[in-house]
């Protein structure tokens, strides 16, 4: 079984996302597909459309929300719904790929909309084991 995976964690009246990964970028990853979980099963999303995405930033905590806001702006501009996610980041540069599909929704049945990636509990790091961990609460 993989390393990788995402949580939820409650905060208050919003939502916190937790990627875990053995690398920062699978870390990036699984926290980006823990905010599809909050909306639907990402399993439900077909991996249809793919659409690129950059962002830069001087700080892994600061990349890491310019991140989940980029996809956030996607999902609400372009009414879709994302569930792969391959994130390269260097010095500083996220380059990814995320693909997904139009909210459609008898199928997905989204239960929010997410407004945006706060600075709540922020944080992007390794751990003892020596795995990724990005977490950051975003608002619902």
């Amino acid at each position: 079984m993989s390393s990788s995976h995402w949580q939820h964690y409650e905060h208050e009246a919003d939502i916190g996302v937790l990627g875990i990964g053995r690398t920062k970028a699978e870390a990036f990853a699984q926290a980006a597909l823990a905010m599809t979980a909050i909306i639907t099963e990402p399993d439900k999303v077909s991996a249809d459309i793919k659409l690129d995405i950059d962002c830069e930033a001087p700080d892994d905590e600061l990349l890491f929300v310019d991140w989940l806001n980029a996809l956030i702006f996607q999902m609400s501009v372009r009414k879709i719904l994302f569930s792969r996610f391959d994130v390269d980041i260097e010095s500083g540069h996220l380059h990814a790929c995320a693909w997904g599909e139009i909210v459609d929704q008898h199928k997905h049945r989204p239960v929010v909309e997410i407004k945006g990636a706060t600075y709540t509990t922020l944080s992007v790091h390794q751990d003892d084991q020596g795995n990724w961990r990005a977490q950051t609460v975003v608002d619902v």
